[in-house]
């Protein structure tokens, strides 16, 4: 399921979901972080210590008031993540996304909180981020939702890792209601369906669509993604996918266009044993 596409749109556009990986703000690690493995989370969000809920409700403002400095204060000069970024390449990221979206909502869940015995708080939550923008006259509606985990140490976060995330981009007068059903995750070599089914009856319309496959990496991150559009006879994408042979995370998208609109959905599936 890979493939390759030109929506006449931006290509950070079609990125989004990328920018949003490391613009949710909260998202952390559920791996080993200076050898030490991570404990499981155990303890509900109303008992968490003040300082803890203080990081937290103080990252969600800077956050929405798009505070570069204020939000680069709480991560530690060597921070780390999951997929390859560090502090400074976090920075680049939050800076292009904010220029396209001058106005976005953050709103960040604790789920549960630990300790993993090493000074370090582990904490689980939930960002959900929304925002539109314009563009030579074209609006662009963007929702997301990560769930994630992130080590902290002396009140800044060490480390980060994405657990789940969904992103959803649209434009267009009227664009096409999409269900998409995709696992979360699947084992090594494992067939897996992907179904992303516009709602509405084709009628006489067209619908134009493609399955992306791509790394969850660094490198894949800013690597633009011009894309072969096909029509499609159906009313939507089916598609069988085989997980890479080995662990790994890959971002799947659907690219779905009729006359009126167009919508891109991106799925973090993990492949893991």
């Amino acid at each position: 399921m890979t493939g390759v596409v030109d929506l006449k749109v931006k290509s950070s556009d079609f990125m989004m979901r990328n920018w949003l990986a490391m613009g949710s703000v909260m998202t952390l690690a559920s791996s080993a972080v200076g050898g030490l493995a991570s404990p499981a989370i155990a303890e509900p969000a109303h008992t968490a210590p003040p300082g803890l809920v203080d990081l937290i409700d103080t990252l969600e403002q800077a956050a929405n008031a798009q505070d570069l400095a204020a939000v680069l204060a709480l991560y530690s000069p060597d921070f780390r993540h999951a997929d390859g970024f560090d502090r400074n390449s976090y920075e680049a990221a939050l800076v292009s996304l904010w220029a396209d979206y001058s106005q976005l909502t953050y709103d960040v869940e604790l789920l549960e909180w630990d300790s993993d015995g090493a000074n370090r708080l582990v904490t689980e939550t939930l960002t959900q981020i929304s925002g539109t923008r314009f563009d030579e006259g074209r609006e662009f509606t963007l929702v997301a939702q990560i769930q994630s985990r992130q080590y902290i140490e002396s009140g800044q976060i060490v480390y980060q890792e994405i657990s789940t995330e969904q992103t959803r981009l649209v434009a267009g007068t009227n664009p096409p209601t999409v269900v998409l059903h995709i696992p979360e995750q699947v084992g090594p070599g494992e067939r897996f369906s992907f179904d992303a089914i516009v709602q509405e009856p084709l009628g006489n319309q067209r619908l134009l669509g493609r399955v992306i496959d791509e790394g969850v990496t660094a490198d894949d991150f800013t690597v633009p993604r011009p894309i072969d559009l096909e029509p499609l006879a159906a009313g939507g994408l089916f598609k069988i996918g085989n997980a890479p042979t080995n662990p790994d995370q890959r971002w799947i998208s659907s690219v779905l266009i009729r006359s009126d609109g167009w919508v891109i959905d991106t799925r973090r599936l993990n492949v893991t044993n």
